[in-house]
């Protein structure tokens, strides 16, 4: 009986999980080479009729019983109908491969399906088998089943070796000239990347380390090598049959045995081996000299603890810098839990995939050592739900930070998500209406906040409960737009390639249009500076920067005028919780220290900043973009298209900013809730201090009050978070891409966590490159900022270099000649701020704070991408 079609080629209890694999990998259009399979029901007929050969067993330990049973195997014949099979397939002339598979029967065979080989290498194989000699080899490995080895084996593991089965696969010897094993993930700590080890010769040479071996290391196009001289190679057999150890040409020996285009093919094979069966695999296959790949064997690979974790903060670092204590932690983490799962639903997910996900909600975001991070296993597994987020993958994942090995590889065919592209453009079609009833929704939400000192703290605790449940209803539209603008950007950037000779002109067509809630913020702060600087003797003392409280309450007050106090009042009550780290909790805002506004104010009355200037700069940037998209794309049906894709793309630029302005006030208000609970907590002696709740959680702070804290301790649970933050405080800020492995508590695991890095985009020497981001050119000494409380005029006449920014950074920005920024992308804030405030702007500038010094002299190009170092740092 032979299995060569059908659907039993495919049943493991017949062929054996190997070999099972290799038919179902044939049929779906794998490089496998052709092969016959024996199945095990053979190899029980052939049992039958030789043990009584065999005998009884004369004891426990009895060897003679298995070696008699393994002879009678070996002479046992072949069914004709077998031998003829291989015949008609393979004709008299090939050389084949015959290999032993032990199949399972009442218990686990070799290869099982869930990647452990218990049995894996005691059965016997032979390559290079003439036609005529497949009957002796597929005896030989029927009597495999009772070598020594593979009796020991089984007795050591309490199975009855009488019980074994064997099928064999009777296969097509390819010619190679190379081979590998390729791992889908590193054995050593299951971290995502592909490892291969190749050699000269056949796969033997690799499999039983008698050749010598380069490994590959291979994270999506990169390819990294450790490579050896190379001496040794297994080749066919030689005059006595035994497989050959042959010396390597001498003008091959130090040349790697992969090229790194061939690296990458072995890579995408394997991780197509992966998609397939659904888990990591550890692939053979070998090469033929005219480079065409086969694969002879993918079997599931057992990871050291599971896929490792990868936790990134280089976008929401931006939002919450440096060590955040247990109140804004918490803040965060229902703030992504909320927001997102409206996501989901909006972007057509169904309720069934959302609620069998929704523990990853959970888990959107982390605290590390006293920092917040994401955690890149949950959203790739929440964005996933979405089949159009495969089309904006790689957007998403720069501007995340996210790169190599933590870069998943994309298993779903291409064609799911633009399936899907029609329903997200028909969602698309109603996102202007929804935004602006988000908006209007919004506005009332902060009109009916109104003030909050004469409310009960059980009054405050209510509103808050109440303002989160409906914000967790209606956030989802400020995190769908930026799926409609992330597809809008990359269709605009194919086109401006196709039509516009390259997206260069990208920048400047995102430049101009309305402005945004967070650039009228800046624009009011520059009018209020406007009328501080037409009174001389105001101007005087906010610019010495001298008690700014005094100064404060005299403009407050009217000392200095009523239009100038009206000014300053609506200045506080429409942009009070605008500030740097405006989303950490623990920092105050203009809505606590009003006088602070007078730091924002100071250097837009040193540079003599006026609205109008602003508004000029702004519609000059935007003329020159018309201006040049004229010259390079002279079609005017195409320019029609350019400019209505643009003007989308700014449009979303300008929710996101807007709706990044109402977070802004959704945490400023829940700050203002929170500060006077903790005071309340304070005076009634729960506290030592009011802002001890920066080291409780949100929920323990209304659990206070509403009986859902189980612990009433709270100034002992204050104080011992504080300790550990302080501590964090002082210990060094981790890399922004980490890799821990998944052995057991964080607490544990995260000391060793590994940096994952990414090599620094090719450019001349001196030269960086990034994401051109607001057109111009500048040039200018570097001011290194990793902070934004440091004055706004310390940035002045400089290009800021930052790992970062939000928009409580806009003060600094405005009194720069130009950004350069780590992080980003198009659509983030710096890129948008840049081209608002018409400053030249570079994002995604891998370890600039790292390679640009302080103080030295740099030329920034904002169209092109590119910073160019020319002096080093200012002694100075």
């Amino acid at each position: 009986m032979t299995i060569t079609t059908g659907t039993d080629v495919a049943d493991p209890a017949l062929v054996g999980h190997k070999f099972a694999r290799l038919h179902r990998m044939r049929a779906a259009g794998f490089p496998v080479p052709d092969l016959v399979t024996v199945p095990a029901t053979a190899f029980d007929a052939a049992w039958r009729d030789v043990q009584h050969v065999a005998g009884p067993a004369g004891g426990p330990d009895d060897p003679g019983r298995w070696a008699r049973a393994a002879a009678a195997l070996r002479a046992a014949p072949v069914p004709e109908g077998i031998l003829a099979e291989v015949r008609d397939r393979f004709g008299p002339d090939a050389l084949l491969a015959v290999r032993a598979c032990a199949v399972a029967s009442t218990v686990d065979g070799e290869d099982g399906e869930d990647g452990a080989d218990p049995f894996a290498g005691m059965s016997d194989s032979f390559l290079y088998v003439p036609a005529g000699r497949v009957a002796d080899r597929i005896a030989a490995c029927w009597a495999s089943a009772f070598t020594a080895r593979a009796v020991a084996y089984r007795q050591h593991r309490g199975l009855d070796p009488a019980r074994t089965r064997i099928a064999v696969g009777v296969q097509l010897m390819v010619p190679g000239t190379r081979s590998f094993v390729a791992f889908t993930r590193d054995p050593r700590d299951g971290a995502r990347r592909t490892v291969i080890a190749a050699a000269h010769g056949i796969g033997e040479g690799v499999v039983q380390e008698k050749a010598d071996v380069d490994h590959f290391h291979v994270t999506g196009p990169t390819v990294t090598a450790d490579l050896v001289r190379k001496e040794r190679m297994v080749g066919p057999p030689d005059g006595t049959g035994e497989l050959a150890l042959l010396p390597v040409p001498a003008h091959l020996a130090d040349a790697p045995v992969l090229d790194d285009r061939t690296a990458r093919a072995v890579a995408a094979l394997a991780a197509r081996a992966e998609a397939f069966f659904g888990g990591p695999q550890d692939v053979e296959g070998t090469i033929t000299a005219d480079g065409t790949l086969h694969l002879v064997q993918a079997r599931p690979m057992v990871t050291p603890a599971g896929p490792p974790l990868y936790w990134a903060n280089h976008n929401i670092t931006e939002s919450y810098p440096g060590v955040s204590g247990a109140l804004t932690f918490s803040q965060a983490q229902e703030f992504y839990r909320r927001a997102f799962g409206d996501l989901y639903h909006r972007m057509g997910v169904p309720a069934r995939t959302v609620a069998a996900n929704r523990h990853h909600l959970e888990q959107l975001v982390a605290h590390l050592d006293g920092r917040v991070y994401y955690r890149l296993a949950a959203w790739h597994a929440l964005h996933g739900q979405m089949p159009v987020f495969d089309l904006v993958r790689d957007v998403w994942q720069d501007g995340m930070g996210v790169t190599g090995e933590a870069r998943p590889p994309v298993t779903r065919p291409r064609r799911r998500a633009w399936l899907a592209l029609p329903g997200t453009l028909l969602r698309a079609t109603r996102h202007p209406r929804q935004a602006r009833e988000f908006l209007r929704w919004w506005d009332g939400v902060m009109a009916d906040a109104g003030d909050l000192s004469g409310r009960t703290p059980h009054q405050l605790v209510a509103a808050y409960r109440e303002l989160w449940a409906a914000m967790g209803g209606r956030w989802g539209v400020t995190l769908t737009n930026s799926i409609y603008g992330l597809l809008a950007v990359k269709a605009l950037m194919r086109l401006l390639d196709r039509w516009a000779g390259g997206p260069g002109l990208l920048t400047g067509l995102l430049t101009g249009g309305p402005a945004n809630r967070s650039l009228r913020s800046v624009r009011a702060a520059v009018a209020l500076a406007e009328l501080v600087a037409a009174d001389p003797a105001l101007r005087a003392a906010v610019g010495s920067g001298e008690h700014p409280r005094e100064v404060w309450r005299a403009i407050s007050t009217g000392r200095h005028g009523a239009p100038l106090a009206e000014a300053a009042a609506d200045y506080l009550r429409r942009y009070g919780d605008r500030a740097p780290h405006d989303l950490k909790l623990e920092q105050p805002t203009p809505r606590q220290q009003p006088w602070t506004v007078l730091e924002v104010l100071r250097p837009y009355i040193s540079q003599q900043r006026t609205v109008e200037g602003l508004i000029q700069t702004e519609e000059r940037a935007a003329r020159q973009a018309a201006e040049e998209l004229a010259a390079r794309c002279p079609g005017r049906a195409r320019r029609t298209v350019l400019r209505v894709l643009a003007r989308y793309v700014r449009y979303t630029a300008r929710v996101r900013e807007d709706t990044r302005f109402c977070r802004t006030q959704l945490y400023g208000l829940s700050r203002d809730i929170l500060w006077r609970l903790g005071a309340d907590l304070h005076g009634t002696g729960h506290l030592d201090d009011p802002l001890d709740i920066r080291d409780l959680t949100v929920a323990e702070v209304l659990g206070a009050y509403d009986g859902t804290l189980p612990c009433a301790a709270l100034r002992d649970l204050a104080a011992a978070r504080r300790r550990e933050r302080l501590l964090a405080e002082a210990r060094p800020g981790r890399a922004g891409l980490l890799r821990t492995p998944a052995t057991g508590p964080l607490a544990d695991t995260l000391p060793g966590a590994v940096e994952v890095t990414a090599a620094p985009a090719a450019g001349a020497a001196g030269v960086l490159t990034g994401l051109g981001s607001a057109p111009g050119v500048v040039r200018a000494p570097a001011r290194l900022v990793l902070d934004p409380s440091v004055p706004p005029e310390t940035c002045r006449d400089a290009i800021l270099v930052a790992r970062e920014t939000d928009p409580g950074w806009l003060f600094l920005m405005m009194a720069a000649k130009g950004l350069v920024v780590e992080r980003g992308t198009l659509l983030s804030h710096t890129a948008i701020t840049g081209r608002l405030l018409g400053v030249p702007t570079v994002v995604a500038v891998h370890g600039a704070t790292d390679r640009i010094p302080d103080g030295a002299l740099i030329e920034l190009d904002g169209t092109a991408g590119t910073v160019r170092i020319l002096t080093g740092a200012d002694p100075s």
